[in-house]
């Protein structure tokens, strides 16, 4: 049987008009959408909706993604863990593979295509964990790195 509920994503991004538009092309998917303009609040939101997604920027002010990052990496295995979308400008193989240490389940670069994201998000949202963690181990494999987490 189906989940009667919609899926339920956090966009987090200090650029309102990314955040207007994630929550545009979100919604007109049929995700229920929720959004943070910080890596506090979002913190704060990933606690009391349990978004099944993030999709988190790394660059923002008062907590930035990689200590959203960490801070999910740190919570405790009873705590549900969403997988993470990064979405960051940064394309440098250091901080993909950063990403993918702290636990992130996929790196989109901006700009990117919002169908594309889309896909991606469903994509992510339709595979299994152990799935996503084959992809995670072939993606730092291909970046020359080894797995550091679980």
């Amino acid at each position: 049987m189906t989940d009667p509920r919609p899926s339920r994503i956090l966009a987090v991004d200090d650029d309102p008009d990314l955040l207007l538009l994630l929550r545009s092309a979100l919604q007109g998917d049929g995700h229920e959408t929720i959004v943070a303009s910080n890596g506090r609040a979002a913190l704060d939101l990933i606690g009391e909706q349990e978004p099944d997604v993030v999709l988190l920027d790394l660059m923002m002010p008062v907590l930035d993604g990689w200590g959203v990052l960490r801070s999910l990496a740190d919570r405790p295995d009873g705590l549900g863990r969403p997988r993470v979308i990064v979405l960051s400008a940064k394309t440098a193989d250091e901080d993909i593979a950063r990403a993918f240490e702290l636990g992130a389940t996929e790196y989109v670069v901006k700009p990117f295509d919002p169908a594309r994201l889309l896909g991606t998000v469903r994509e992510v949202l339709d595979l299994t964990d152990e799935q996503l963690h084959t992809r995670r181990e072939e993606t730092m494999s291909s970046l020359g790195r080894r797995d550091v987490a679980s």
